[in-house]
């Protein structure tokens, strides 16, 4: 049965990986080494988006962080991950899930702490608007009609 896939099918090596994070100056050091594939976009989603998102040895998925509009879920596929949230730290492994409703304000992120990569599917709706609070450092992302943009919690921009 082999050969390429047709659509709506895909194969997700095929994708471009994202590489690292997008924040601005010397945030980007936790998520150095992340790779992300955007399952959702290649598909075609429209309402939520989908990402493969595979994390070396010692590498964090993002700073803590919650959506103001937007749920967020992920389910671990490979690996063990911590997830570190208000209450702590709880540690996540194959086949457990974890969600993040919209405007709840309690950070959260994935830390591999492990020796080997760990695998999880992130998924995320995509309301308008969003924006995210960063709790532990001096960061706020705002989604508005000029696109997405990083400021210091002041307001004032990167």
């Amino acid at each position: 049965m082999g050969g390429k896939p047709k659509k709506p099918a895909f194969d997700l090596t095929d994708l471009p990986v994202r590489h690292g994070a997008s924040y601005p100056g010397d945030f980007n050091a936790v998520c150095e080494g992340r790779e992300k594939r955007a399952l959702g976009d290649a598909a075609g989603l429209k309402n939520f988006g989908v990402n493969h998102v595979i994390l070396p040895p010692g590498v964090a998925s993002a700073h803590r962080h919650w959506h103001i509009k937007q749920d967020e879920l992920i389910y671990v596929v490979e690996g063990e991950l911590v997830l570190v949230t208000n209450a702590g730290e709880q540690v996540l492994g194959v086949g457990m899930a974890a969600g993040f409703p919209a405007g709840v304000a309690d950070g959260h992120m994935l830390v591999n702490r492990s020796d080997r990569r760990a695998v999880y599917l992130e998924v995320g709706d995509r309301t308008a608007g969003d924006a995210v609070d960063y709790p532990d450092i001096d960061l706020a992302l705002t989604n508005g009609p000029e696109g997405r943009a990083f400021k210091h919690k002041d307001g004032t921009p990167y």
